[in-house]
């Protein structure tokens, strides 16, 4: 025993300066436990391996895991599909095929007094002032109708349009231009001064004042197109058959 003693003293007493950071290094160093001095040597021993490993030569494990950790840590690109950028701008596109159909509908109903007017006309080939004022009293109303729906659209809480001046202002120009064309005597400075009117009203509804569905929106400009065809056509016959009807009542006279 007496020479086992030193060289226990030795293993226990003579360690690293890292190994005596250890538990069981300290608890040698303070003398505690001598009697358990053996055991704790060989727990030191087992403790020393992994700080005897030089720190380059890690396991292949550890590699793999880092290998894999960089690789998943990569940004993912945020590019979108070529199927997702084609989606896109086909989102704003729209026809009237997207209307609903009562709208479509009413709207198309709502044009035949505007076409069967100068239609009535150029089958009959005579101008008939009746007609021609009843087109303009049909116009002025539905131009009226169209700067109304403006405040329809900008009074509910939850409208993109605003009930400010802009808006409730200019839904009022279409009504006061349709008056004043019934004011004309003559049917062709009315059908003028109604075209201005449906001209605002449509430029109002699609570029000036917040915008309404993009297929109200084609319904408009078809809409419009087709009224203000109609009454320059209603103008064109008057010109063209009150010609006529003036030259047949000079060859009646002569």
């Amino acid at each position: 025993t007496k020479q086992m003693f030193p060289l226990i003293q030795r293993c226990c007493f003579n360690t690293p300066f890292k190994l005596q950071k250890l538990p069981g290094a300290s608890l040698l160093l303070h003398g505690k436990n001598k009697t358990t001095c053996s055991s704790l040597a060989l727990q030191l021993q087992r403790d020393a391996r992994p700080l005897s490993t030089p720190p380059s030569l890690k396991p292949a494990s550890v590699y793999t895991t880092q290998l894999r950790a960089f690789h998943t840590s990569l940004p993912v690109s945020t590019k979108k599909p070529p199927a997702e950028r084609e989606a896109q701008p086909q989102e704003g596109l729209g026809s009237l095929k997207d209307c609903p159909k009562p709208a479509l509908y009413l709207s198309l109903g709502g044009l035949i007094p505007f076409v069967a007017v100068p239609l009535a006309m150029a089958t009959q080939g005579t101008y008939c002032p009746e007609l021609a004022f009843a087109q303009v009293a049909y116009g002025a109303a539905t131009a009226s109708f169209l700067g109304g729906m403006r405040w329809g659209f900008a009074l509910p809480e939850n409208s993109p349009a605003k009930p400010d001046w802009l808006n409730l202002a200019n839904g009022t120009v279409p009504a006061l231009l349709a008056c004043q064309a019934l004011l004309f005597k003559d049917v062709t400075q009315g059908a003028v001064a109604l075209t201005v009117a449906l001209g605002v009203a449509l430029h109002y509804d699609t570029s000036l004042l917040p915008p309404y569905p993009r297929w109200f929106k084609i319904l408009r400009v078809v809409g419009t197109v087709v009224m203000i065809l109609s009454l320059l056509a209603t103008v064109a016959l008057k010109a063209f058959l009150e010609g006529e009807q003036s030259d047949d009542r000079k060859i009646q006279q002569n």
